[in-house]
C-alpha cells in the first residue's frame, strides 16, 4: 500500500484526507474505501505474483492498483462506465499494465477469464453471488461484504478440495452489489 500513491486516486477536493481511516466519495454514489478495510481485504486474499484476480468494483482503481501489484493480472469489473474510465487513465498514468477493466455486472464475474485464484468484492451482497463461487479456482479466495443496508460482515470464503469454507473478518458497511445475482435495486 505504500507504494501506491492514494491520494492520486481521490477527488483533488479530498487531497488532504487521502490517508484518513474513512471512505470518500468518488462519484456515481460510490465511495474508495478506508485504507484499513482495503488492507484487510487484500490480506485475506493472498495474492501471490502468479495470482489471478478477479476485482468486482472497480471504483477509484486504488485497490485495482495494489492488487496489481501484488499479483499476474487482475480483471476489473465496474457497473458505471464513467468511474471505468477515469480509473484506467489514473493506472495508466501510473503505469499499471496488468489489469484489464471491463464495465458489467460485477456479481456476474467474468467467466472469459475464470478461474480465478481470488476474487475481491467492494460492494455488499446478501449471500455470495452463485457466478463468483462458480468462478473460483480450486483453493481460491473470495473475499466479499455479506448482509444488508444496516450490518455487513466481510466474509473469507475459500474453496477447499470438497467444499465451501466461510470465515468472518470483520464488521463492515458498504455499497450494495447491484445485479440480478446480489440486489436487484439499490437501497
Amino acid at each position: 500500500m505504500a507504494r501506491i500513491p492514494r491520494e492520486t486516486f481521490v477527488d483533488p477536493r479530498h487531497t488532504n484526507d487521502a490517508y484518513a481511516d474513512g471512505p470518500l466519495c468518488i462519484g456515481c454514489g460510490q465511495t474508495i474505501s478506508q485504507p484499513y478495510i482495503v488492507a484487510l481485504m487484500t490480506e485475506a486474499a493472498r495474492i501471490r505474483r502468479r495470482s489471478r484476480v478477479l476485482e468486482v468494483g472497480t471504483g477509484s482503481g486504488y485497490h485495482t492498483a495494489i492488487l496489481a501489484h501484488l499479483g499476474h493480472h487482475v480483471w476489473s469489473l465496474e457497473r458505471h462506465a464513467a468511474l471505468a474510465q477515469q480509473a484506467r487513465g489514473r493506472l495508466d498514468r501510473l503505469g499499471i499494465d496488468n489489469v484489464t477493466i471491463v464495465v458489467g455486472d460485477g456479481a456476474a464475474g467474468h467467466p472469459d477469464a475464470a478461474p480465478y485464484d481470488a476474487i475481491v468484492v467492494a460492494a455488499a451482497a446478501p449471500k455470495p453471488p452463485a457466478p463468483l463461487v462458480d468462478q473460483l479456482a480450486p483453493h481460491g479466495r473470495l473475499v466479499i461484504p455479506l448482509g444488508h443496508r444496516d450490518l455487513q460482515h466481510l466474509m473469507l470464503i475459500e474453496r477447499t478440495d470438497k467444499r465451501l469454507r466461510e470465515r468472518h473478518l470483520s464488521p463492515c458497511r458498504f455499497v450494495p452489489l447491484v445485479s440480478p445475482h446480489a440486489f436487484p435495486e439499490a437501497w
